[in-house]
């Protein structure tokens, strides 16, 4: 079981930035983490990827994220922060933590775990 919480979100002006944080905790599990990600929806949309990132740092964005956004991750932390700048209106949404490991607790027989975060609203003003 993977615990997962977003923190962050909140109104801004168009134009502004906002940091999006994300926390996971594993009820004294151990994880191996293969990539968290964020993903958002906005009312009436269907969800999509924002950005990613494995646990060897490789990072992945939308398009509309591509040179606005910046995916970083505290693996000590267990961590992930999102930071968004030049935002737009279109950027309002429910934004969502998603995390992808392996619970290698019982360490011959690896388990796949994954979770959803309950999201963070973010809302751009014009």
């Amino acid at each position: 079981q993977v615990h997962v919480v977003e923190s962050g979100g909140g109104s801004v002006r168009a134009g502004g930035s906002l940091t999006l944080s994300c926390q996971y905790s594993s009820s004294g599990r151990r994880l191996q983490m293969n990539s968290m990600a964020w993903h958002r929806q906005a009312p009436g949309k269907q969800r999509q990827l924002v950005a990613s990132i494995t646990n060897s740092g490789r990072a992945n964005y939308g398009d509309f994220a591509m040179g606005r956004f910046v995916i970083s991750r505290d693996g000590a932390r267990n961590s992930m922060s999102l930071g968004m700048n030049s935002l737009r209106s279109d950027d309002t949404a429910q934004y969502y933590c998603y995390v992808d490991a392996v619970d290698l607790t019982d360490w011959d027989r690896p388990k796949p775990v994954s979770s959803w975060g309950q999201g963070t609203q973010v809302t751009v003003l014009a």
